[in-house]
């Protein structure tokens, strides 16, 4: 598990009325287990605070027991610890291989505060988990203090960093330089390879899982030269509409969901037209197959 260099955050399909679509969930895990990428469920591309916790259970459960061919992580993310503790312990009893732990929503805990939430959740955890900074959704961003406190945790493996800043990247490869970090920002891939990252977290590779896993390795290899301006394009055409509004639009488009539909707030009326989406589509495909020939 630890040497998957590709992790997609999962989208949930919908049908029209809301529900999940477990016949498109199937074939979504299919083809990224096909591409050999791993599999991150009810993160926040799988609109996992929209789910009740019924139907996150449900699905975590679906997906287990369709036994993929490559590891799945669960999302861990909400404001109440033993909320969080409990959906762990659910998560221990089936066939998952890893958690991602987000930080406290809304509560802006100091440093004492996510060192306690980390190590209670770890404490729970029977599995490796990936830590997620991502200070524009928590609005607390997690400091180097708090890492390398927690990365002495028997269940600790890594961090997943959107925190769009390159410059305090550097600072935590610098100052934690023992810790696997896994860019949480596609666009970003290629720059925080120079400095050392392991991989991705990616919605890129919900629409393009061949593509974007040749898009890791290489940003990886350092062979970025055919990278750009091609995906700095399509990450920023996929990223018009708040996440996962557009993944789920161009798969229905490419026929590979029924619905784009989306839980509000979202929706799919963000999108005006479909056309840009379909015209980063055709230059990733034809990207790949430059790569190929």
């Amino acid at each position: 598990m630890k040497n998957v260099k590709l992790w997609t955050a999962l989208i949930t399909p919908m049908n029209s009325d809301g529900s999940i679509n477990y016949a498109d969930l199937e074939k979504m895990v299919i083809r990224q287990a096909d591409a050999g990428n791993g599999v991150l469920l009810i993160g926040s591309t799988g609109e996992g605070l929209a789910l009740t916790v019924e139907e996150k259970k449900e699905a975590v459960q679906f997906v287990a027991q369709l036994k993929p061919d490559v590891p799945v992580m669960v999302g861990v993310g909400g404001f109440n610890l033993e909320t969080q503790k409990e959906w762990i312990r659910f998560c221990n009893t089936l066939a998952i291989d890893a958690f991602l732990l987000v930080a406290p929503l809304y509560s802006k805990p100091g440093n004492e505060g996510q060192k306690a939430w980390f190590n209670d959740l770890m404490d729970v955890a029977g599995k490796p988990c990936m830590v997620y900074n991502i200070p524009s959704r928590t609005g607390v961003k997690i400091t180097i203090e708090v890492l390398n406190e927690i990365k002495n945790h028997k269940n600790f493996w890594a961090v997943k960093e959107a925190g769009a800043s390159l410059a305090d990247y550097q600072e935590f490869r610098e100052k934690c330089p023992d810790i696997l970090f896994y860019s949480g920002d596609d666009g970003l891939l290629p720059f925080m390879a120079v400095l050392g990252c392991k991989g991705l977290v990616s919605v890129a590779s919900n629409i393009w899982p061949t593509e974007t896993k040749r898009y890791v390795e290489k940003s990886l290899n350092g062979d970025t030269k055919y990278l750009f301006p091609i995906w700095k394009q399509a990450v920023e055409t996929i990223f018009s509409a708040p996440n996962p509004v557009a993944v789920k639009v161009l798969l229905k488009e490419k026929g590979l969901i029924q619905n784009a539909t989306l839980r509000a707030p979202l929706t799919e009326k963000e999108i005006s037209s479909p056309d840009p989406l379909l015209e980063a589509d055709k230059q990733i495909i034809n990207w790949y197959k430059t790569q190929t020939d």
